[in-house]
């Protein structure tokens, strides 16, 4: 799709639960082959902003445009903004009752219309590609948590989306296997996959972003290029915010 715009931009979102105001008047634009790290404390409003981008929870006001088209229009097909925006949960969401490469399999026969045997061989070159390839006939219990995270990232890499969103994709997993996640996180940023990471992995966001958001109550607090952000931020909130990382 050729246009001069941004993939993504996020424009006076608010999204409230009730009284209680979760995301107060977001912009946000990201660029193909951006590396967008979303990071800031618990309660922040950060996985309730990919949310909206993912249309999990509809903003309360504001407009979210892929390719300039507002896609909180009641008239969007859904499904398919999803398949071009594709998420990768903290909790894996696997379905249990399905192999490691039928999980791979079923959104691109279901959602993509694509037949048996092109769906699996796009499978298994994403499940290569996280190092899966092994245990493609395993259920889902019957693997580590690192494992069945690397799978989730196959799964959303085999619908082949524009941009792939991450809310926190290692905080439920034990330290030994965040690395292994990281690290396959790592090669698609260096492939120039588009991408937004909701993150608490500072090392990760100083090292592998592109552009880095630092929210803080429900707004962008400071926003820039990890030199910028990690190195010298302006703002008071930021700075006491890096300040435990930089001491740790």
């Amino acid at each position: 799709m050729a246009d001069n715009g941004h993939v993504l931009e996020v424009r006076h979102l608010s999204k409230s639960f009730g009284k209680h105001v979760v995301l107060r008047d977001i912009d946000f634009k990201v660029d193909t082959g951006d590396v967008t790290c979303i990071i800031g404390a618990s309660g922040s409003g950060k996985s309730t902003l990919l949310r909206c981008i993912n249309m999990l929870e509809t903003p309360t006001t504001g407009e979210i445009l892929y390719h300039e088209k507002d896609i909180t229009d009641h008239k969007v097909n859904v499904p398919a903004y999803r398949s071009r925006v594709g998420m990768v949960f903290q909790s894996f969401n696997l379905f249990n009752n399905m192999t490691v490469l039928d999980n791979c399999m079923v959104g691109q026969t279901k959602v993509l219309k694509k037949g048996k045997e092109e769906a699996k061989k796009n499978a298994m070159r994403y499940l290569e590609k996280v190092g899966m390839a092994p245990y493609i006939h395993a259920k889902p219990r019957q693997i580590s948590g690192g494992q069945k995270q690397r799978v989730a990232i196959a799964r959303a890499l085999a619908m082949e989306p524009e941009v792939l969103l991450f809310d926190e994709p290692t905080s439920a997993l034990d330290p030994q296997m965040v690395g292994e996640v990281l690290a396959v996180m790592r090669t698609l940023a260096k492939e120039g996959i588009t991408m937004i990471i909701v993150t608490h992995e500072m090392a990760f966001a100083r090292d592998v972003s592109s552009h880095v958001v630092f929210m803080a109550d429900g707004v962008i607090e400071e926003e820039g290029s990890p030199e910028e952000l990690f190195g010298s931020p302006k703002k008071a909130k930021t700075q006491e915010f890096l300040s435990r990382f930089i001491q740790g």
